[in-house]
């Protein structure tokens, strides 16, 4: 994805403020789409692109705390750029306490916004990737069998073809039966490949290490 692809979010009830922000956001490469109050974000549809929020303080309403609050509340991972010219430490800590990626106090530098929202942007389209991925893991987890599973929960955890079947009361022949099928349906190219989607699944793994042998 490019700069394109991303939209920055600029809330801010100082209409000059809003242009002069979405001119020096757009000259950086991003889309940029602006509100004048919390509410009148709120009510905007989200979007599917990664994203950031750059949002003042100080509004009328709900304020820029509120409305952090708030999409927290919904379950937003949102990264959020706070401006704000009357802020104080206490403020700046709870932003940041909250997951906030910035707290600018105007005036800022141009560099320093527009840093702020490469590092909050490329940290959303991160969040996003990570999201995507366990969401297909955890797809192809739901195509395992009961037993598949078994299987699968043995091998992460370092145990032999032999060992497995004799824990699970079966043949050796039957266990790499299941242990093929349940590669293929995880589409897993290796063995530490399986073992990195288990991890991420929260499958425990052996701390013995990953056997080298009997695939």
């Amino acid at each position: 994805m490019t700069k394109q692809d991303a939209i920055v979010f600029v809330v801010d009830d100082d209409l000059s403020l809003r242009e002069t922000l979405r001119c020096l956001i757009e000259s950086a490469g991003y889309c940029v789409q602006t509100f004048g109050s919390a509410e009148e974000f709120l009510d905007a549809n989200a979007s599917d692109a990664p994203t950031c929020l750059v949002l003042d303080v100080r509004l009328p309403g709900a304020n820029g705390l509120d409305l952090q609050h708030e999409l927290g509340k919904r379950g937003s991972q949102l990264p959020i750029i706070f401006i704000t010219g009357f802020g104080d430490i206490e403020m700046s800590v709870q932003a940041m306490k909250a997951g906030a990626v910035e707290f600018l106090a105007k005036p800022f530098r141009s560099e320093d916004l527009l840093d702020a929202v490469r590092r909050a942007v490329e940290r959303d389209r991160t969040a996003r990737a990570e999201r995507a991925e366990m969401l297909e893991l955890r797809r192809r987890l739901d195509l395992l069998t009961p037993r598949e599973l078994q299987v699968m929960d043995l091998v992460v955890a370092g145990r032999l073809n032999k060992q497995i079947a004799s824990d699970l009361g079966t043949s050796e022949i039957t266990v790499k039966v299941h242990r093929a099928r349940l590669v293929r349906k995880m589409q897993a190219e290796s063995l530490p490949d399986l073992v990195r989607m288990a991890h991420k699944l929260g499958i425990p793994s052996s701390d013995m290490g990953i056997p080298a042998t009997d695939k």
